[in-house]
């Protein structure tokens, strides 16, 4: 439990203005976006540099006080919901942006700088930095976190990919650099790639070395109507056979277009189909970007495609992918509640998984949408509530989510592609790994936290 003499200590770090108790602590830090799980901290500390959080985690450590980092509270499992209440570190004044490294092509920044503001900062220096999750004002902080993949993954990585070094605060308060500016490293175990991914549990990060790249010259993208799910999916893995890689490949039905022409009083350019794939590619010329999109769109017409559609104008580019970039909003805005499963399988699995999710639909007499990440197997599958009763709502809930991760492990995938696993995910992974992999887990977070008072309760604990 905080008590008077804690308050008492974190003003005189950080001043009275930047404490907060009880009423004074907004209840959006009691959760993340996702519903059901809720607890406040005891305390709210709005930090602004490095030396306060080393501070703040000195005294917690010596006196045993769980801490939990918080950037903008977007995440979908659970991970930033101070479970043990506690010290909530609010991370979002921490948003400088501290250089930009043009010869080494690198963007130092601090955690709570916005998606959105990196690549808009990077792209006036006509340089690009590539993750591109969907929630674009999450925190880089967050987004490191989770090892956030995004849809440009098919061809550019995910966010582990393009950090290059950070800056980190640890469970006892001590100050370690990691990676550096550097291309290659084989210096030791790479404490970054453990970091990246964590969910916060091993250490606070508060300054990010990230890689960029020169930004595109061109980009165009294709929206190809199929007559069925099946069809539209099972043309991908021909599509990246046939090397001629996509910047995004993205999957998405008509029950979902439809919800997002309702949420954003626009029309998508084409709704007739049952089911569409949506292709960016980029490059430096059009030349270059023609010749791969006029492979891909008669690999598509090849396999049933009912038309292809090029989405050259920035009008018709923006109409498209803001509506894929609403849908999450969309489909929540369509019911009373939901809940998500974000699973990743073989990319020749996808298919498999979505008609699986349809016949679930059927048998649990429920709503389901999905859309997501084609090219790299990153499937989001909503269930919705409706009009249910709470405890039909649960019921049902448990039995297609046990039945949904199932079908995952069995098809050789994992039980979460890019949003975690939180509080809410644990047991399905600790099903999947067994044993001896949460041991090494374990074993892991007490090197880098034996008191376990870092972000308690989360992904292996």
């Amino acid at each position: 439990m905080i008590n008077v003499q804690d308050i008492e200590y974190f003003n005189t770090i950080l001043g009275e203005d930047r404490v907060f108790t009880k009423e004074g602590i907004n209840e959006d830090f009691s959760h993340d976006e996702l519903g059901g799980i809720s607890k406040k901290p005891e305390v709210l500390l709005e930090v602004q540099n490095t030396e306060e959080i080393s501070k703040i985690m000195k005294y917690a450590y010596e006196k045993g006080i769980a801490v939990v980092a918080r950037g903008s509270g977007t995440g979908l499992v659970g991970a930033s919901v101070p479970l043990e209440g506690g010290i909530m570190i609010n991370m979002s004044s921490m948003n400088k942006i501290l250089e930009i490294d043009e010869e080494n092509l690198t963007l130092t920044v601090e955690p709570g700088v916005l998606l959105m503001d990196i690549g808009k900062f990077v792209e006036e220096h006509d340089l690009f930095y590539p993750p591109d999750p969907g929630e674009k004002s999450a925190t880089i902080g967050g987004n490191i976190s989770t090892n956030a993949g995004g849809m440009r993954a098919v061809k550019y990585g995910v966010t582990r990919d393009y950090v290059r070094g950070l800056e980190l605060v640890m469970p006892n308060g001590d100050i370690l650099n990691v990676g550096g500016k550097v291309v290659k490293n084989s210096s030791g175990y790479s404490i970054k790639d453990l970091v990246c991914g964590s969910e916060g549990t091993l250490a606070i990060i508060t300054k990010a070395i990230l890689k960029l790249l020169p930004l595109p010259k061109k980009s165009i993208s294709l929206l190809v109507p199929f007559p069925n799910l099946e069809l539209a999916i099972g043309t991908v893995p021909k599509i990246i056979k046939s090397k001629s890689i996509p910047t995004a490949i993205e999957f998405m039905q008509r029950e979902v277009i439809l919800s997002a022409e309702e949420f954003l009083g626009k029309k998508f350019p084409d709704n007739s189909a049952d089911a569409y794939l949506l292709l960016s590619f980029d490059g430096n010329s059009k030349e270059d970007i023609e010749k791969d999109y006029e492979k891909v769109a008669q690999i598509c017409l090849e396999e049933k495609a009912l038309d292809v559609y090029i989405v050259d104008t920035d009008e018709r580019k923006e109409a498209v992918w803001n509506a894929r970039g609403a849908f999450l909003e969309a489909v929540k805005a369509s019911t009373t509640e939901m809940d998500e499963c974000d699973v990743v399988v073989p990319r020749n699995k996808v298919a498999e998984f979505i008609k699986y999710t349809n016949e679930l639909q059927k048998q649990f007499s429920i709503r389901i949408r999905s859309f997501g990440h084609a090219g790299d197997g990153n499937l989001h599958i909503y269930v919705l509530k409706d009009d249910l009763s709470e405890e039909k709502w649960n019921n049902k809930l448990k039995e297609i989510f046990n039945c949904m991760y199932q079908k995952a492990m069995d098809l050789d995938g994992l039980v979460s592609g890019e949003h975690g696993i939180g509080f809410a995910k644990k047991n399905y992974m600790f099903k999947q790994y067994g044993e001896e992999y949460i041991a090494l887990m374990r074993n892991i977070k007490t090197a880098f936290d034996p008191k376990n008072i870092l972000n308690p309760q989360k992904v292996c604990e």
